[in-house]
């Protein structure tokens, strides 16, 4: 049977109360404090608070709408009812709003960090970014990380002029990382914050290590564990990988999505609230890391996806990786890395602090591979090698996956 936690009656008897009389506590960032590189652009009005801006600007980027064909965990199937990146930045955005409002956090702030957190995310998932850092660091000695990435993509392909809280919400989300605690380290400025994100380029372990500097890039760095520890297991459920997200255990958070959702969200609003830090008591938060681990065990490390990911795809995509620097050096306008590319970042209004063409040819290759769906991605490998015997099968709509 179902287990859905409630708040206690004192706390939810608390905040409505607060709410009445308008004493809630305050930890949230405040919108008329938000740094921008060009403190002269993008001022703030009553309509248009500076992280609602931020959000309008995550979501008219170019590179925006290529959520929608990146692969969450499950590459290869076509199922519209398995999760794409689309929907889990959107899930992320749901559940810490959720959240940021029962704590009385900047919601603008949290929805901003939510949308753009992965939007510098590789085709093909967590693998695909491993396969990028893998050929990136050989070339340059330095690093991929699709957290640093996206920042990059937000602040650097695209001058979108950010705010500070926004971009380093983003750079410290790692979803892969779980605390019972999180607490907000500031941070002095834009030197600061850069000098942060060219660590992680140089030190693969150093995006474990950095911490939001708001309680709003706290609540979607936790919230990003949230929203895809029962949907990850919807998905297993779908493709056949278990039989059931039921199959896989309680441990103590619940079995299924909207129960995992609903009492790891209650029992952070019940030991956060108040308080200028995130907290999970330990039973909870014991209970998130088994169940992370119980995924890993039953799903990513099973699913027969990572098995082909490696056999085809990390080839395919370093032999893109070659053949794309190699155009690029030799200045081939033909090939791909510059009609669909280069033209494409010049033509939709591309940072001018550094003309592109100057940017160290191992990046731009990066920046465009870094861009592409998964589609895109096994298309342009069958163009740029027709006569190669390496290709992807998909699961396909109509095959019976029970077999």
């Amino acid at each position: 049977m179902a287990n859905y936690e409630k708040l206690s009656k004192e706390l939810s008897e608390r905040i409505r109360e607060d709410i009445e009389k308008c004493t809630r506590p305050n930890f949230a960032a405040k919108s008329s404090l938000a740094v921008r590189r060009d403190p002269t652009s993008d001022k703030e009005s009553v309509w248009r608070p500076a992280y609602a801006r931020d959000v309008d600007k995550i979501m008219h980027s170019p590179y925006y709408n290529r959520y929608t064909d990146k692969t969450q965990v499950f590459s290869f199937y076509k199922n519209d009812d398995i999760t794409r990146r689309a929907l889990h930045v959107q899930l992320v955005s749901r559940i810490a709003r959720s959240i940021g409002y029962a704590l009385n956090l900047n919601l603008d702030l949290i929805e901003a960090i939510a949308l753009g957190h992965d939007i510098g995310h590789t085709p093909f998932g967590h693998a695909g970014e491993r396969y990028i850092s893998e050929v990136y660091q050989a070339e340059t000695g330095r690093y991929f990380n699709h957290n640093v990435h996206s920042v990059r993509v937000l602040d650097g392909i695209f001058d979108h002029n950010i705010t500070l809280d926004t971009l380093d919400g983003i750079v410290t989300h790692n979803g892969e990382f779980e605390l019972s605690e999180y607490y907000p380290a500031s941070i002095s400025g834009f030197d600061e914050f850069d000098a942060m994100v060219e660590s992680c380029y140089v030190d693969e372990q150093n995006v474990i290590k950095i911490v939001p500097s708001t309680l709003e890039g706290c609540v979607v760095r936790v919230c990003d564990i949230i929203a895809y520890l029962g949907k990850d297991r919807q998905d297993a459920t779908k493709a056949k990988v278990v039989e059931s997200d039921r199959s896989l255990g309680d441990d103590g958070i619940g079995t299924i999505n909207a129960e995992i959702i609903n009492n790891l969200e209650v029992n952070i609003i019940e030991n956060s609230y108040g308080k200028p830090y995130i907290k999970l008591d330990a039973e909870h938060y014991l209970g998130m890391r088994e169940a992370k681990r119980a995924n890993y065990r039953e799903i990513y490390k099973k699913d027969e996806t990572a098995r082909v990911l490696d056999e085809t795809v990390k080839p395919m995509m370093q032999q893109m990786y070659e053949k794309l620097l190699r155009d690029l050096k030799a200045g081939d306008k033909s090939s791909p890395i510059f009609k669909h590319h280069i033209d494409f970042v010049l033509g939709n209004h591309y940072s001018s602090r550094i003309p592109y063409m100057e940017t160290e040819p191992n990046q731009i290759v990066v920046d465009y591979m870094a861009s592409m769906t998964d589609d895109y991605c096994a298309e342009l490998y069958d163009f740029l090698f027709p006569n190669s015997n390496m290709n992807i099968k998909y699961h396909g709509y109509f095959e019976d996956l029970s077999k």
